[in-house]
C-alpha cells in the first residue's frame, strides 16, 4: 500500500466477540483508510485486529497485515502513544 492508499475509502471487518466465529461481523466503512486502520489497531482488541479484514482500493489486509500499516513510515496520522495502546489493549 502506497502514501496515497492512505486517503482512499475503506471498509473493515471485525467480529464483535473473538469468539464469534463470524456469528456477529461488523461492518464499518471509513472515509480514509488510515481512519480504518487507525480504528482498528488502536480501540480493536488485539484478538479482534487478527480476525478482522480491511478491504482499500480493491485490495484486502487480513488480521497481522494489518500493523505493518500503521507502523508504517507513510501511515500519515498522529498514532496513539505506547503506554496508552498498552493500557487499552
Amino acid at each position: 500500500m502506497d502514501a496515497n492508499d492512505y486517503r482512499i475509502e475503506a471498509a473493515l471487518f471485525f467480529s464483535k466477540t473473538p469468539k464469534s466465529r463470524g456469528k456477529s461481523l461488523v461492518f464499518r466503512r471509513f472515509p480514509r483508510a488510515a481512519d480504518a486502520i487507525q480504528y482498528a489497531v488502536e480501540e480493536l482488541a488485539p484478538a479482534a485486529l487478527d480476525s478482522c479484514s480491511l478491504e482499500v482500493n480493491e485490495q484486502h489486509f487480513f488480521g497481522r497485515e494489518i500493523r505493518p500499516l500503521y507502523d508504517s513510515a507513510a501511515y500519515p496520522l498522529r498514532r496513539r502513544s505506547i503506554k496508552a495502546r498498552t493500557h487499552n489493549a
